[in-house]
């Protein structure tokens, strides 16, 4: 349903040049959502994956295993959508004190995304609010480091941004003035609190990231916080009860269609159309997460049973196994730390592990080598390659 536009046009001397910056209306849309069979069936098959999704969290072995890959494989696409060039297995490096093969600025930024995602989601565990206030707290951790440590960490911006473009004058979009910031996040704030009305979860992630973006409240970061967000509204609102569900992926395959959607918002209202192309992201993303959760416990489990083989030789085996189902690369002094083995058990435990074709050596060094869990990687670098 075509609206036109979602707000109004505030003409502002910036610098030189006279410029028009947008400000949304408050959520929920006005006129109200139209709700047609296509797109109720379409949200009616997100939820039943998403549902499908929270009950294999009851039945993996090692949630935290899964969980522990799964953020990192997150931070990774989100921030190739902002350009980064660097790879889950640079994280993975860059986290074992190994060089990455990417830029060190590009990773150092990514980890910065993996620890602001984990203080959001322990927050919401303590029963802190899904609030403005925390947004920020997670906008500092995210900034804290890199490229954007200069751009107001943590603070909603002073002075006016712009999407596309070298400058307001000539943007794609340019968002709110600065002075409107703290309103038109207030009542995004009140909006995810159900104020002025209830709005149903799945309707309330999917219109609250378009006013997130649209509002674009930082000099930087915007992209990956809004992102964040759909995950942490997830399990604010119990419809996940782990984070397993990310849609940075999803976004990436089609990221032109999703810029396009957003700007059909602003300009002509279309929220179905949006709420259309989201709700099949979740659905796809929830399954691939099944899918890609039942192929890694399957992995886990055959190399379990191969080890099981090895007699004596096995109990080692099998805890360093385990361990790298959390860190797929490894080298000898972590594995120590992590198991609590000496380090010619864990020599002796790769070893079996490398005969059986499970690890392989990837450095080519004769000391300080570096192991990979191959087979295991591989289902979790899907979709992390540039």
């Amino acid at each position: 349903m075509k609206r036109g536009l979602t707000g109004e046009y505030v003409v502002k001397k910036t610098g030189d040049e006279i410029v028009r910056a947008f400000v949304p209306k408050p959520l929920p849309p006005n006129p109200p959502l139209v709700i047609g069979p296509t797109l109720r069936d379409t949200m009616d098959e997100a939820l039943i994956s998403l549902g499908r999704l929270d009950s294999v969290t009851t039945l993996l072995p090692e949630t935290d295993l899964f969980l522990y890959m799964y953020v990192r494989r997150e931070a990774v696409i989100s921030s190739q959508i902002e350009g980064t060039q660097s790879t889950l297995s640079d994280l993975l490096l860059f986290e074992l004190e190994e060089m990455p093969g990417g830029p060190l600025d590009e990773v150092k930024e990514i980890s910065h995304y993996v620890v602001a995602m984990e203080h959001g989601l322990k927050r919401l565990r303590e029963d802190f609010p899904l609030s403005n206030r925390l947004i920020r707290e997670i906008h500092k951790i995210l900034l804290s480091d890199g490229r954007g440590k200069d751009q107001e960490p943590g603070e909603f911006r002073r002075t006016q941004n712009w999407i596309q473009g070298t400058r307001p004058g000539n943007a794609l979009f340019v968002p709110p003035p600065p002075d409107q910031v703290p309103e038109t996040m207030s009542a995004l704030e009140k909006f995810l609190h159900n104020v002025p009305e209830r709005t149903s979860s799945l309707i309330k992630i999917a219109l609250a990231h378009v006013q997130f973006e649209t509002i674009h409240p930082f000099l930087d970061g915007n992209g990956r916080v809004g992102r964040l967000l759909i995950t942490l509204i997830l399990c604010h609102e119990k419809i996940l009860r782990q984070p397993l569900l990310y849609l940075s992926l999803y976004l990436k395959q089609h990221r032109k269609h999703y810029f396009d959607l957003l700007m059909r918002v602003r300009l002509e209202g279309d929220w179905e159309a949006w709420l259309l192309f989201f709700a099949e992201g979740i659905r796809e993303m929830a399954e691939g997460a099944v899918t890609t959760a039942r192929k890694l416990t399957d992995i886990a489990a055959e190399d379990r049973k191969r080890i099981a083989t090895q007699g004596r030789k096995a109990g080692s085996a099998l805890h360093v196994q385990q361990t790298m189902q959390m860190r797929p690369f490894a080298n000898i002094p972590f594995l120590m730390k992590q198991t609590g083995l000496t380090a010619p058990t864990i020599a002796a435990a790769l070893n079996t592990l490398q005969a059986l074709g499970i690890v392989k050596e990837t450095s080519g060094r004769k000391r300080n080598r570096l192991f990979s869990y191959q087979r295991y990687l591989n289902i979790l670098i899907e979709g992390t390659e540039n």
